[in-house]
């Protein structure tokens, strides 16, 4: 039976995302900051270990106790919302921390395993503001992007050892607390020069139009891991498919 450890798991994309493999028989590894019982349904094929991407030792306690897996879906971020001159040094390093450098140190612990069994899958989780960057996301963008650009060159070492790196890009997503949590960051401290910007982006979050679900996220991923041919990069939800075929050059 297939393993994988999925991080981020508390809820939105990642909480689905072990929902979704554990409906197919898989046995999942569901990890998160503070593990809480009830989130999934209970099974014989599921396990919740508490995971900081952030913390080596949380992560070398983890993969020790996952024993094998066969894909990894690095999922685990927090985002942010304000304009660059009102984020503080701390913050910038605290959302890096976790988007970026968590996925590059949960992809480097788990390899020794894929290399020595000779297969293995590691599944990214980005954002859309990769294909068409924003306003005042200028360090969520970054430190997304940095894990696109990761990933791609990380396959192409891994290839001939039998592991696959792909991409999983989602789009906006209202049904999950993300959001929320994002916006709730752009408080830090905001110049009167970027209030009505940030009203403008407020408004954005707010408004109709296509959105990424965390269904449509849960079947990329669930391809990525599972279909060698899908391509390196897979928008998931239909307004990151329209990004991406419609990628704004910049002026």
């Amino acid at each position: 039976m297939n393993t994988v450890l999925v991080t981020g798991c508390s809820s939105g994309f990642g909480l689905d995302t072990a929902g979704f493999f554990l409906e197919r028989g898989w046995t999942v590894i569901a990890t998160m900051r503070a593990p809480r019982e009830g989130l999934l349904p209970p099974s014989d094929h599921l396990r919740v270990l508490p995971l900081d991407v952030t913390d080596a030792g949380s992560i070398a306690r983890a993969v020790g106790a996952a024993g094998p897996i066969d894909v990894l879906v690095n999922n685990a971020g927090v985002g942010m919302v304000g304009p660059l001159e009102g984020v503080s040094m701390d913050k910038i390093r605290e959302l890096i921390e976790t988007n970026t450098l968590g996925a590059i140190a949960m992809t480097q612990a788990v390899l020794p395993q894929m290399r020595e069994q000779g297969s293995g899958v590691i599944v990214n989780v980005t954002s859309g503001v990769t294909f068409q960057p924003l306003p005042l996301m200028s360090i969520y963008t970054a430190s997304k992007a940095a894990v696109n650009a990761f990933s791609e060159s990380v396959a192409l070492e891994l290839a001939p050892l039998g592991i696959r790196v792909r991409i999983v890009i989602p789009g906006r997503a209202p049904e999950t607390p993300f959001g929320d949590n994002a916006r709730g960051r752009m408080g830090l401290n905001i110049p009167d020069a970027y209030q009505a910007l940030g009203a403008q982006m407020l408004a954005r979050f707010g408004a109709g139009g296509d959105v990424t679900y965390s269904r449509d996220v849960s079947e990329a991923v669930w391809r990525a891991a599972t279909d060698p041919t899908c391509p390196m990069r897979l928008p998931a939800g239909a307004d990151a498919v329209a990004r991406a075929g419609a990628v704004t050059p910049l002026a």
